[in-house]
């Protein structure tokens, strides 16, 4: 069973003169258990594609089926109830509470999602950071921070990890940590990623590359041979 299936999406914003179509009639099916990348410049749909395969936002037509389901279908409380289970988000900006520590952080993920406490210290030595538990956001370099989130996204064991340009706001060496944490997650816990970037050289790592340009899908190619991240430069 496919994880996503998208049938004829568009999303538009504004109307009249001011109108935008953020997304064209969108086709695709998305397989569970891959790395996927969703490539394009600034302004192509791929976050906008993003929002809405995470019941962020709405289409404007079409259908969203998640392994099987019309999604599109859902009222704002099943929505919110998805996104609270089902969706794990990683964005570039880290969004952590500054009056908490890195594991309390991570706790918040686990009440909503109603999982004891443990599994919040497991998240956090998933992504290596065990002995910086107890240290505030402000303690942490980006690189952490940004690993604080990754916790916090997979604490709550999702079915799939969207990922937001993650590595945008890093520099390279910090980058390709992030990138190697997200591989081993996918590795190890079977966790479906669909990673959204302008880079091309992060394309290299997926199983699954999801070109776009102004709203639309150009190509999708499977990568019979993805890169390890430490292969990768840009």
């Amino acid at each position: 069973m496919n994880l996503y299936t998208l049938k004829s999406v568009s999303k538009n914003y504004g109307e009249g003169d001011s109108l935008v179509r953020a997304l064209k009639n969108v086709d695709i099916e998305i397989p569970s258990g891959k790395f996927v990348v969703i490539l394009g410049a600034s302004g192509s749909g791929k976050s906008t594609l993003l929002n809405i395969l995470g019941c962020m936002d709405k289409p404007t037509n079409g259908k969203i089926l998640f392994e099987g389901t019309d999604i599109t279908e859902y009222n704002k409380r099943k929505m919110t109830q998805f996104r609270k289970t089902t969706i794990g988000f990683v964005f570039q900006s880290y969004n952590l509470l500054p009056d908490l520590s890195a594991v309390e952080n991570v706790e918040i993920s686990t009440e909503m999602a109603g999982l004891p406490r443990k599994d919040a210290e497991h998240a956090l030595a998933l992504v290596g950071l065990s002995e910086r538990a107890r240290h505030f956001p402000g303690q942490l370099s980006g690189g952490e921070q940004q690993r604080v989130s990754i916790a916090r996204a997979i604490a709550k064991r999702p079915k799939v990890l969207l990922c937001d340009e993650p590595t945008g706001a890093l520099d390279f060496e910090t980058g390709i940590i992030v990138l190697e944490v997200l591989k081993q997650i996918h590795r190890e816990q079977g966790t479906s990623i669909l990673f959204v970037t302008h880079n091309q050289e992060i394309a290299r790592i997926a199983d699954i590359v999801i070109r776009m340009r102004s709203g639309e899908i150009i190509n999708v190619i499977e990568n019979s041979a993805p890169l390890a991240p430490s292969e990768v430069k840009w």
